[in-house]
């Protein structure tokens, strides 16, 4: 069985490998940068939205959008910015019922009323457009909930984007495929952090922001899995 899953992982991988070169290479063949379609020309501004309502997939349930923050925000942060990801109401209210979701739900603090959205995963990005990091951060930070680890990684894998701005999502897509274990990592340790603090509010607590983080090389990984063939 893991074998089976580790050639699954591998093929998945190289066809996102393969998706994520072709993008780049039809940016770089019209000198054009992966952000140009969210900017328009203009200097972003800091904590501002782009695309400023958000980039919605309203058939899929999936959004997104891509903002920057001041230097000393993130200390340490080897990033222009970016790009939050989430899952809208349809995407995982049937999932709310079940005994992972409703432990997880007791976590302590956080918003208050219904949200529509759910907070998936970070994507850092450098100036020159390219994935840099992954990170998650806790639920103050983006104003909505999370879902369990286990629930947030199948909504990750079973993602499909189509907001009307192309090469962002196949950027997107192509990355969460290509870095899926490391994914899964991620929110179960981003999981394991919440429940070490669940004597206080955690959700609420400010000087807990980003939860799990992991920098990224994509040529290193485009390598490795040419050198695996």
């Amino acid at each position: 069985m893991r074998a089976k899953r580790r050639q699954c992982d591998e093929g998945g991988g190289r066809a996102a490998a393969l998706g994520l070169l072709e993008t780049y290479a039809n940016l770089a063949g019209r000198g054009a940068h992966l952000l140009d379609a969210l900017l328009l020309g203009q200097t972003p501004k800091q904590w501002a939205h782009y695309p400023e309502d958000d980039a919605i997939d309203r058939a899929s349930g999936y959004q997104w959008f891509y903002h920057s923050h001041a230097p000393g925000d993130r200390p340490g942060a080897a990033e222009h910015g970016h790009i939050h990801l989430f899952a809208r109401r349809k995407r995982w209210s049937r999932r709310l019922g079940s005994k992972r979701e409703a432990a997880f739900a007791r976590l302590p603090g956080g918003v208050e009323g219904p949200v529509n959205t759910r907070h998936l995963l970070a994507i850092g990005f450098d100036a020159k457009g390219l994935p840099v990091s992954l990170f998650t951060v806790n639920g103050w930070v983006t104003g909505d909930r999370m879902l369990s680890a286990e629930t947030t990684a199948s909504l990750l894998e079973g993602m499909a984007l189509d907001t009307g701005y192309g090469e962002v999502d196949a950027v997107i897509e192509a990355v969460v495929r290509l870095y899926r274990a490391e994914i899964r990592d991620l929110l179960e340790r981003r999981d394991r952090t919440l429940w070490d603090f669940a004597g206080t509010d955690v959700l609420s607590n400010e000087s807990i922001e980003v939860l799990s983080e992991l920098a990224i090389d994509v040529d290193a990984r485009l390598q490795a899995l040419e050198g695996s063939d």
